[in-house]
């Protein structure tokens, strides 16, 4: 991997990173309503967006300083992994918690008055983890959609 790209790409999850860290904090203070009055009717999912950001570029900031520090950049399609993996993680965060709160997944969360660090919690290891929750969603749907047709052919 050439090193311009190495270095836009390490700039680009860094500013996802610490920006989404930024941008939570900048919700909690209320930054935005004044300019964006709509802004407190999807602030919540914004939580979840940007914790699943978070997430996201973490894990994809660890993967890509641990394969460059073992000389493993060398294949140039993967690089496409650190620029759209994160970006997949915010909106499956925001799902992943809208799938529990609806009651699809049994989850139970702690109510607090300021803020629901529960959803929030797990909308930032879904971001971390999103394709190993892609794979489990997957089976779920496939189990969730079984025709009754499929279902006696493989004797369940």
């Amino acid at each position: 991997m050439r090193r311009w790209l190495k270095a836009l790409i390490l700039v680009y999850l860094s500013v996802l990173f610490f920006g989404s860290f930024l941008a939570i904090g900048a919700l909690w203070v209320g930054a935005f309503e004044g300019m964006f009055p709509f802004i407190s009717e999807v602030e919540i999912f914004l939580y979840y967006f940007f914790a699943g950001s978070i997430g996201g570029s973490l894990r994809h900031l660890y993967m890509f300083c641990s394969h460059y520090m073992n000389n493993k950049l060398n294949v140039y399609r993967e690089w496409i992994m650190y620029i759209f993996y994160p970006i997949f993680a915010t909106g499956t965060a925001v799902i992943a918690v809208t799938l529990i709160q609806s009651g699809f997944f049994l989850v139970e969360f702690s109510e607090f008055e300021n803020a629901p660090y529960g959803q929030i919690s797990i909308a930032f290891f879904v971001g971390f983890g999103f394709n190993r929750f892609l794979n489990k969603l997957n089976v779920f749907s496939k189990k969730m959609f079984q025709t009754d047709q499929h279902s006696q052919q493989n004797g369940t």
